[in-house]
C-alpha cells in the first residue's frame, strides 16, 4: 500500500519540477538587464520545464496513477512554466522597448496560453480517451518557439529589435487559441509504415542535432511541428468543406432539412 501511495507522488514530482524551472526562469528574467546571459539561462530553464512536462503524464500512465488532481496540477504548472515565464522572457528580451504595447503583447501571449489550457481541460473531460489531436497549438510548443529564438540569439546577446518578434508573438498567441488541430502522436496502434516514418524522423532529428548547432535543430523541430499542424489543419478543413457540400447536395435531392444544424453540431464536437 505504501508503494502504491509513493507511485502516486512520482508523476507529481515531475510536475513540481516543471513549476520550479518556470519559477526559476521568471527570477532570471527579473535580473536579466544587469546580466544579459540570464535570458539564455531562463530559456534553458524553460527547456528543462518542457522536458519534465513531457514525462509527468507518461510516468502517470506507466504507473497507472492518473488522477484528476494530476491533470489539474499539470495545467496550473503549464500556466506558470509555459504561459507566464516565456511571456516575461519575451517582454524583457525583446518587447520592453515598446513600452505599454510590449507589455500588453506579452500579456496576450500568457492569456492565450491560459485559455488554451482551459479549453484542453474541457475537451479532456468530455472525451478522455478520444484526443488524437490537440485543438490549438500546445502551450509547451509555443513556449518552445520563444526559447528557440532566444537560444539562437546566443548566450551573451542582451536583446534584439522588437519588430521581428512582434509578428511571431502574435502568431503564437493566435495559434494557441485557434481551431487548428495538431497531432498528439498518442495513437496506440501504429502501422509499420507510420512506425518507420516516425523512427526515421527521430533519427534525422538526432543526427541533425549532433551535426549542426543544437539550437538550430531545436528551432527546426518546433517550426516543423507548427507548420505541419497548419498544413494538415488546412487540408482537413478543406476536406470537411467538400464533405459538407456533398451532404447538402444529397440532402436537397432527398428533400431533407436541418443539415446545417447537424454540421454545426459536428464542428462543435470536433473543434470546441
Amino acid at each position: 500500500m505504501r508503494i502504491r501511495k509513493a507511485l502516486f507522488v512520482l508523476p507529481n514530482l515531475f510536475t513540481a519540477s516543471s513549476i520550479f524551472c518556470g519559477f526559476y526562469a521568471i527570477t532570471l528574467c527579473a535580473a536579466g538587464e544587469s546580466h544579459p546571459d540570464r535570458y539564455y539561462q531562463a530559456a534553458v530553464a524553460i527547456l528543462f520545464a518542457i522536458f519534465f512536462d513531457c514525462f509527468d503524464g507518461r510516468v502517470a500512465r506507466l504507473t497507472r496513477t492518473q488522477s484528476e488532481f494530476g491533470t489539474q496540477l499539470d495545467s496550473l504548472a503549464d500556466v506558470i512554466s509555459f504561459g507566464v515565464a516565456p511571456a516575461l522572457l519575451l517582454y524583457k528580451w525583446a518587447l520592453q522597448p515598446l513600452g505599454f504595447w510590449g507589455l500588453f503583447l506579452s500579456f496576450v501571449f500568457s492569456a492565450c496560453g491560459a485559455m488554451r489550457l482551459a479549453r484542453f481541460n474541457v475537451l479532456a473531460n468530455r472525451h478522455p480517451t478520444a484526443l488524437a489531436f490537440f485543438v490549438g497549438l500546445p502551450v509547451p510548443l509555443a513556449a518552445g518557439m520563444v526559447i528557440a529564438l532566444v537560444l539562437l540569439n546566443g548566450r551573451h546577446a542582451q536583446s534584439v529589435p522588437a519588430s521581428p518578434i512582434v509578428p511571431v508573438a502574435l502568431a503564437l498567441s493566435y495559434l494557441m487559441v485557434s481551431n487548428i488541430r495538431y497531432r498528439t502522436f498518442k495513437e496506440t496502434h501504429l502501422s509499420k509504415r507510420k512506425g518507420v516514418i516516425l523512427l526515421s524522423l527521430a533519427a534525422i532529428a538526432i543526427v541533425g542535432g549532433l551535426l549542426v548547432q543544437p539550437a538550430i535543430a531545436f528551432f527546426a523541430a518546433v517550426t516543423g511541428y507548427i507548420l505541419l499542424g497548419i498544413a494538415e489543419g488546412g487540408f482537413l478543413l478543406n476536406r470537411r468543406r467538400i464533405e459538407r457540400r456533398r451532404r447538402r447536395r444529397l440532402a436537397r435531392g432527398k428533400g431533407r432539412t436541418g443539415v446545417d444544424d447537424d454540421d454545426e453540431a459536428e464542428d462543435i464536437e470536433t473543434y470546441a
